[in-house]
């Protein structure tokens, strides 16, 4: 299958990293910390949310700032050795133009700097939770992203793993494509559905990208 495009947006950690033991890992600490009952902290979604969103579900409105940077602290203090490529990233990105590409992330820009200069990624643009109001399902982030592309948002493809990502890309009037990296596929609602990015190629001709889905 070939689409063509003017911009790819990629989210983070599930499509282009996995950093799931650290955020696990994490999260589970931080709730420690803030007495949060196992059972309530089992019942919140921690995949594809801002951590501002997952703090205020939470905690009372007073906690939630310093809740907010003690999370930050504890991902970027662990972010060593806690992230891994994921298939058919490198490759994919290093045939892209930078300004053909950007990441849009549920984290704060310091927390994806951090993630993606653990394994040499470095975006020309990247939205971030610091950036926006709304996050996903949202379509905030990535109508922003394709603005700051100065792309149409019909002309952006989406590459997500959660749920919350591929509906902020449908909202947004974007081709979506899922990743099988974190949820299986009868959970997971876009135009194309694919293992991950090595069943992905692209290339750049006349300003546009073309990209082939394999399978």
């Amino acid at each position: 299958m070939k689409i063509h495009a003017d911009a790819l947006l990629f989210d983070n950690d599930g499509t282009l990293v996995s950093s799931l033991d650290s955020v696990h890992r994490c999260w589970t600490r931080w709730a420690k910390e803030y007495g949060i009952a196992p059972e309530d902290f089992a019942r919140v979604e921690l995949h594809g949310r801002p951590a501002a969103e997952i703090a205020a579900d939470l905690l009372p409105a007073g906690q939630v700032p310093g809740a907010l940077a003690r999370i930050e602290q504890l991902e970027v203090e662990d972010v060593a050795g806690g992230v891994t490529l994921l298939p058919g990233t490198r490759a994919l990105l290093a045939g892209l133009p930078p300004e053909r590409w950007a990441v849009v992330t549920s984290a704060t820009r310091r927390l994806a700097e951090a993630r993606l200069g653990e394994v040499g990624i470095r975006p020309k643009k990247l939205i971030a939770a610091d950036d926006i109001t709304r996050g996903k399902p949202d379509p905030e982030p990535f109508l922003l992203a394709a603005r700051r592309l100065g792309v149409d948002p019909a002309r952006c493809v989406v590459f997500e793993d959660a749920p919350a990502g591929l509906a902020a890309g449908r909202a947004a009037g974007m081709t979506t494509v899922a990743l099988t990296t974190t949820h299986p596929a009868a959970e997971l609602s876009a135009d194309v559905v694919v293992p991950d990015l090595s069943a992905v190629s692209a290339q750049a001709t006349d300003g546009t990208v073309e990209i082939t889905l394999a399978g």
